[in-house]
């Protein structure tokens, strides 16, 4: 394998956007029928800050990354990406639910890393890569797939522009699909598990990866992951999720070293032990 070279609501509150953070939460809440995923959730993440959220399963991690993608709505609360509100407007100084067009240019800022890859299996790996920014971006095929060969190369997978899904790892297909994120010129990367559908052996070469894009970019990273060495490396910040709300946060190497919260010690206890 080639290695990887990516060096070369208080609704008052909320009516103007924070300027020193790239993404906040501000009362935010979710509910699956009697279920609550986020419990009135507030979180700021500062420009370039890699963020980790860690947790139980079933807790609603993931949840956090998909409202800010949009695949799911809140329920109530706020939320801002880069300085602008992402499902409000402000409109002759009240803050409204936004038009849908609103939405879509904001969302635009964000880009998300699957667990199970999402790749299109009727595309070669360019195709999949250079199809956003052609139909959402407004590029040319040219300019898309001179930026997506560039970013399949760094990822380490040069060899592979005109090979289709099926003909690919579990790792090349999530590498691609980190391309892919990446080709939408994105402010802020989610990235969802990105390892838990992979075997063993090929977690490593997605997470070089993803270790390189922390350290070389100064892009905004929120990355839900069970790979706790992992999230000591790379984060600036781990996040311990639990009940719908953030219990307990701290730089890893104090999170991980001493835990103040009893929910953080046994969850830490029985994954480092696993």
């Amino acid at each position: 394998m080639s290695e990887p070279d990516l060096a070369n609501s208080d609704d008052a509150a909320s009516l103007v956007p924070a300027s020193d953070t790239m993404v906040r939460m501000d009362k935010v809440t979710k509910a699956f029928g009697d279920f609550v995923c986020l419990d009135e959730l507030d979180l700021d993440v500062r420009p370039g800050e890699k963020v980790v959220i860690i947790g139980p399963s079933g807790s609603g991690k993931t949840t956090i990354l998909r409202v800010l993608m949009t695949l799911e709505r809140p329920d109530s609360g706020v939320i801002e990406v880069g300085g602008e509100h992402l499902y409000h407007q402000t409109r002759s100084g009240e803050l409204v639910k936004a038009s849908e067009k609103h939405v879509r240019q904001v969302r635009r800022k964000v880009s998300m890393v699957f667990q199970h890859f999402n790749l299109f299996p009727h595309m070669t790996a360019l195709r999949n890569v250079s199809l956003g920014p052609i139909k959402a971006l407004g590029r040319s095929k040219e300019q898309a797939d001179t930026r997506s060969q560039e970013l399949l190369a760094m990822v380490g997978l040069t060899d592979k522009f005109d090979h289709y899904p099926a003909q690919l790892s579990g790792g090349q297909k999530q590498r691609v699909a980190i391309a892919r994120a990446l080709a939408m010129e994105p402010q802020v990367m989610l990235f969802d598990e990105i390892t838990s559908a992979l075997d063993p052996e090929l977690v490593g070469e997605v997470l070089n990866v993803v270790r390189t894009l922390a350290h070389t970019t100064d892009m905004t990273m929120l990355l839900v992951t069970h790979e706790m060495g992992f999230a000591r490396e790379i984060a600036d910040r781990v996040l311990m999720f639990a009940g719908g709300q953030i219990i307990e946060q701290a730089p890893p190497a104090d999170l991980f070293t001493a835990p103040q919260h009893e929910r953080t010690k046994t969850f830490l206890k029985a994954v480092l032990q696993h």
